[in-house]
């Protein structure tokens, strides 16, 4: 299964070595091909762009790859078979929340992955957000609450 992973696990230190040195690899253990959003910009130019000096050029040079990046990442999703989504924080990040409305939209089906301990819902009756948990649960997905259910959630998802 081809697999998009939605996270903001890379906008940290702490978070990208989770992500690379836990995350993918577990997905791919699990035997599942890793569309890795994280690594679909070449890291060379978004350092370019960051190394420009203050400015309008610099905030267009902003606009145009960050357009890219989410064309990128709209392709991407579109391509995948999947898609799972880390929900962590005191609010599901909303760029994943925006994947994760898209890819409900195109009908791929969704595992979220919460994992943090924190409070998150609009009330005790949902994990998160309740329209993301909505739009995963309706995907024919589930939200689980460790690593160690990953395998089952996704071998659910093949047999329904």
């Amino acid at each position: 299964m081809q697999v998009y992973v939605a996270s903001p696990l890379g906008f940290s230190e702490a978070g990208s070595a989770f992500y690379r040195d836990t995350l993918i690899p577990l997905l791919q253990r699990l035997g599942h091909d890793v569309v890795d959003p994280w690594a679909l910009t070449d890291q060379r130019r978004l350092d370019a762009v960051a190394a420009m000096p203050d400015g309008p050029q610099r905030r267009d040079a902003w606009r145009r790859l960050n357009a890219e990046i989410a064309r990128t990442n709209h392709a991407a999703i579109d391509r995948c078979d999947a898609l799972f989504a880390v929900l962590d924080g005191v609010d599901v990040d909303s760029g994943t929340a925006a994947e994760i409305g898209y890819a409900f939209a195109r009908g791929k089906p969704i595992i979220g992955y919460r994992g943090d301990v924190r409070l998150a819902a609009d009330n005790e009756g949902a994990v998160v957000n309740l329209q993301v948990e909505y739009f995963i649960r309706q995907s024919g997905g589930c939200i689980v609450r460790s690593l160690a259910e990953l395998g089952d959630a996704f071998a659910a998802l093949k047999s329904g």
